[in-house]
């Protein structure tokens, strides 16, 4: 076991085959299931304290999370769970994490909380991409450009008012650091402090990907209702907290661009799912992420096309 940090667990926590040792423990709860089928849990040690153990969920991030945390966390403003132990194997299964618990967190749709994930967001896009020279400029998902790629493809789906935004596809805002995944699930607000969780999809991307995954991605198990009203206040705070001034009106214009090409690909990801009735949420959980989806699309056109 590689250790990080100051505090310390049984060198045999965690067998040679990736898994928690049972014999160790005493307690786990599972909190969710990666892409690759391995369970997030929290365990619990024979003295009461807890931890959670992360598995490698997505095969194609290996060794991502670890270098983020030792790359770029010490330089962020924000709150995340510490690094305790982790190892990097050849073999993806065998790859982990044990990560502080900071304890039950509340995803539930707020207000409060989403104001504060975009002034949290506007505080690390501020950060000079010079200090990150290694930070990849991919992500786990497409890039904006490919997927209006996509939707241009499947153009039969959708409405020519819907198309035409692919039209004037243009952004000039500059690249910053991306968490690269901030949605709904993971931050949450806990004592007053915002926790920002799972940053192996860390990248360069442009300011709007992590606005939109704030603001209106819609997410299978975390319901969401966007209005108008609140987009804008996010959005406004979002700007007031940049340490640069922007045209406000430009970055506005831009964003909805972006959230509405981005909710048009999203509608065919979701459609794929459902097609394949399988992986990690119900027919349900997809048709209403669908249709929310559809809400803040129809709110997204009315300022974008």
């Amino acid at each position: 076991m590689t250790e990080s940090g100051t505090e310390r667990l049984p060198a045999a926590i965690v067998l040679e085959d990736g898994t928690l040792n049972r014999g160790l423990i005493a307690g786990r709860e599972i909190l969710y299931r990666g892409n690759n089928g391995r369970s997030v849990e929290r365990f619990f040690m024979p003295a009461g304290e807890s931890y959670i153990f992360k598995p490698l969920t997505n095969n194609a991030q290996l060794g991502r999370e670890v270098w983020v945390y030792e790359q770029i966390l010490p330089h962020f403003p924000v709150v995340f769970p510490k690094m305790i132990a982790y190892r990097i194997s050849d073999n993806p299964q065998y790859s982990w994490l044990i990560l502080e618990d900071l304890g039950p967190l509340s995803h539930e749709f707020r207000e409060e909380s989403l104001l504060a994930a975009v002034r949290s967001a506007a505080l690390w896009h501020s950060l000079s991409l010079d200090g990150f020279p290694d930070i990849p400029v991919t992500g786990i998902k497409p890039g904006i450009e490919e997927m209006a790629v996509e939707v241009w493809a499947s153009r039969k789906l959708f409405s020519q008012k819907q198309l035409r935004l692919i039209d004037d596809f243009e952004f000039t805002m500059k690249p910053v650091v991306s968490h690269g995944d901030l949605h709904q699930g993971n931050f949450a607000l806990a004592g007053g402090r915002l926790i920002v969780l799972d940053w192996e999809h860390a990248h360069v991307n442009l300011p709007y990907w992590d606005l939109f995954h704030v603001i209106d991605m819609a997410h299978p198990v975390f319901s969401k209702k966007m209005t108008c009203k609140l987009r804008e206040a996010a959005l406004d705070c979002y700007l007031d907290q940049l340490d640069q001034p922007v045209d406000r009106e430009v970055f506005k214009k831009e964003y909805y661009l972006f959230a509405a090409v981005f909710s048009l690909w999203m509608l065919l990801l979701i459609g794929r799912d459902l097609q394949a009735d399988a992986g990690n949420w119900s027919k349900e959980q997809l048709e209403r992420q669908r249709l929310e989806t559809i809400g803040c699309l129809e709110q997204l056109c009315q300022r974008a096309c």
